[in-house]
Protein backbone atom coordinates (compact mmCIF):
# COMPACT_ATOMS: atom_id res chain seq x y z
CA UNK A 1 0.00 0.00 0.00
CA UNK A 2 2.93 2.32 0.68
CA UNK A 3 4.05 1.91 -2.96
CA UNK A 4 0.61 2.99 -4.13
CA UNK A 5 0.68 6.17 -2.07
CA UNK A 6 4.18 7.01 -3.21
CA UNK A 7 3.31 6.36 -6.86
CA UNK A 8 0.11 8.43 -6.72
CA UNK A 9 1.84 11.28 -4.91
CA UNK A 10 4.55 11.23 -7.55
CA UNK A 11 1.95 11.37 -10.32
CA UNK A 12 0.14 14.20 -8.60
CA UNK A 13 3.22 16.31 -7.97
CA UNK A 14 5.49 15.35 -10.90
CA UNK A 15 4.15 17.87 -13.36
CA UNK A 16 6.19 20.22 -15.53
CA UNK A 17 6.99 23.47 -13.73
CA UNK A 18 5.08 25.53 -16.28
CA UNK A 19 1.85 23.68 -15.56
CA UNK A 20 1.66 23.05 -11.83
CA UNK A 21 -1.67 21.37 -11.21
CA UNK A 22 -2.66 23.05 -7.97
CA UNK A 23 -5.49 25.27 -6.84
CA UNK A 24 -5.04 27.29 -3.63
CA UNK A 25 -7.70 28.66 -1.32
CA UNK A 26 -5.93 30.43 1.56
CA UNK A 27 -4.01 27.74 3.47
CA UNK A 28 -5.79 24.95 1.55
CA UNK A 29 -3.96 23.54 -1.49
CA UNK A 30 -5.65 21.09 -3.84
CA UNK A 31 -3.22 19.14 -6.06
CA UNK A 32 -4.72 17.18 -8.94
CA UNK A 33 -3.64 15.01 -11.83
CA UNK A 34 -5.60 13.24 -14.58
CA UNK A 35 -4.03 10.39 -16.52
CA UNK A 36 -4.84 7.22 -18.45
CA UNK A 37 -5.38 4.22 -16.16
CA UNK A 38 -3.24 2.03 -18.43
CA UNK A 39 -0.22 3.99 -17.13
CA UNK A 40 -0.65 2.20 -13.79
CA UNK A 41 1.13 -1.08 -13.14
CA UNK A 42 -1.42 -3.93 -12.78
CA UNK A 43 -0.57 -4.62 -9.12
CA UNK A 44 -0.85 -0.94 -8.17
CA UNK A 45 -4.20 -0.55 -9.96
CA UNK A 46 -5.55 -3.69 -8.28
CA UNK A 47 -4.40 -2.59 -4.83
CA UNK A 48 -6.09 0.80 -5.30
CA UNK A 49 -9.28 -0.81 -6.65
CA UNK A 50 -8.88 0.84 -10.04
CA UNK A 51 -9.67 -0.63 -13.45
CA UNK A 52 -6.79 -0.59 -15.92
CA UNK A 53 -8.19 0.08 -19.37
CA UNK A 54 -7.35 1.92 -22.57
CA UNK A 55 -10.68 3.69 -22.22
CA UNK A 56 -10.53 4.69 -18.53
CA UNK A 57 -8.82 7.70 -16.98
CA UNK A 58 -7.96 8.37 -13.34
CA UNK A 59 -8.24 11.65 -11.48
CA UNK A 60 -6.01 11.86 -8.41
CA UNK A 61 -6.69 14.64 -5.88
CA UNK A 62 -4.67 15.46 -2.75
CA UNK A 63 -5.83 18.11 -0.27
CA UNK A 64 -3.26 19.83 1.92
CA UNK A 65 -4.12 22.24 4.71
CA UNK A 66 -1.17 24.32 5.91
CA UNK A 67 1.11 21.87 4.09
CA UNK A 68 -0.26 18.70 5.73
CA UNK A 69 -2.58 16.08 4.26
CA UNK A 70 -6.18 16.85 5.14
CA UNK A 71 -9.30 14.73 4.99
CA UNK A 72 -11.91 16.28 2.75
CA UNK A 73 -15.11 15.67 0.89
CA UNK A 74 -14.32 15.61 -2.81
CA UNK A 75 -16.90 15.39 -5.58
CA UNK A 76 -17.12 16.55 -9.14
CA UNK A 77 -17.89 15.86 -12.75
CA UNK A 78 -16.20 15.68 -16.12
CA UNK A 79 -17.72 17.02 -19.33
CA UNK A 80 -16.64 16.34 -22.91
CA UNK A 81 -16.92 18.75 -25.84
CA UNK A 82 -20.31 17.27 -26.79
CA UNK A 83 -21.63 18.36 -23.39
CA UNK A 84 -21.91 14.82 -22.02
CA UNK A 85 -21.46 14.96 -18.25
CA UNK A 86 -20.12 12.10 -16.13
CA UNK A 87 -20.25 12.40 -12.34
CA UNK A 88 -17.00 11.51 -10.58
CA UNK A 89 -17.18 9.08 -7.68
CA UNK A 90 -14.11 9.50 -5.47
CA UNK A 91 -12.68 6.91 -3.12
CA UNK A 92 -10.35 7.88 -0.30
CA UNK A 93 -6.95 6.18 -0.04
CA UNK A 94 -5.05 6.65 3.21
CA UNK A 95 -1.45 5.56 3.66
CA UNK A 96 0.23 6.73 6.85
CA UNK A 97 -0.18 10.50 6.86
CA UNK A 98 -0.96 10.70 3.13
CA UNK A 99 -4.57 11.00 1.95
CA UNK A 100 -5.63 10.80 -1.72
CA UNK A 101 -8.93 10.81 -3.53
CA UNK A 102 -9.26 8.76 -6.73
CA UNK A 103 -11.99 8.69 -9.36
CA UNK A 104 -12.18 7.04 -12.76
CA UNK A 105 -13.74 8.52 -15.86
CA UNK A 106 -14.33 7.31 -19.44
CA UNK A 107 -11.95 8.12 -22.29
CA UNK A 108 -13.45 7.91 -25.76
CA UNK A 109 -10.96 9.50 -28.09
CA UNK A 110 -8.35 12.21 -28.04
CA UNK A 111 -10.32 15.14 -26.68
CA UNK A 112 -10.41 18.07 -24.31
CA UNK A 113 -12.27 17.33 -21.09
CA UNK A 114 -13.56 19.90 -18.62
CA UNK A 115 -13.39 18.89 -14.95
CA UNK A 116 -15.29 20.60 -12.13
CA UNK A 117 -14.26 19.71 -8.58
CA UNK A 118 -15.92 20.48 -5.25
CA UNK A 119 -13.63 20.25 -2.23
CA UNK A 120 -14.43 20.80 1.43
CA UNK A 121 -11.86 20.05 4.10
CA UNK A 122 -13.11 18.83 7.48
CA UNK A 123 -14.97 21.73 9.11
CA UNK A 124 -13.92 24.08 6.31
CA UNK A 125 -15.58 26.13 3.67
CA UNK A 126 -16.55 24.41 0.39
CA UNK A 127 -14.65 25.42 -2.75
CA UNK A 128 -15.35 24.74 -6.40
CA UNK A 129 -12.95 25.07 -9.32
CA UNK A 130 -12.66 23.86 -12.89
CA UNK A 131 -9.85 22.90 -15.22
CA UNK A 132 -9.52 21.57 -18.75
CA UNK A 133 -7.21 18.79 -19.81
CA UNK A 134 -6.57 17.11 -23.13
CA UNK A 135 -6.62 13.33 -22.80
CA UNK A 136 -5.24 10.61 -25.04
CA UNK A 137 -6.67 7.10 -24.80
CA UNK A 138 -4.06 4.37 -25.03
CA UNK A 139 -4.29 2.82 -28.48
Amino acid sequence: MRRIALFLLTLCLAVPAFAERKQSFGDLDVHYSAFNSSFLQPDIAAAAGLTRSKSQGVLNVAVLKAGKASAAQVSGQVKNLLGQVTPLSFKQVTEGEAIYYLAQFPLGSREMLSFTLNVQSAGGQPYTFSFDQEVFPDE
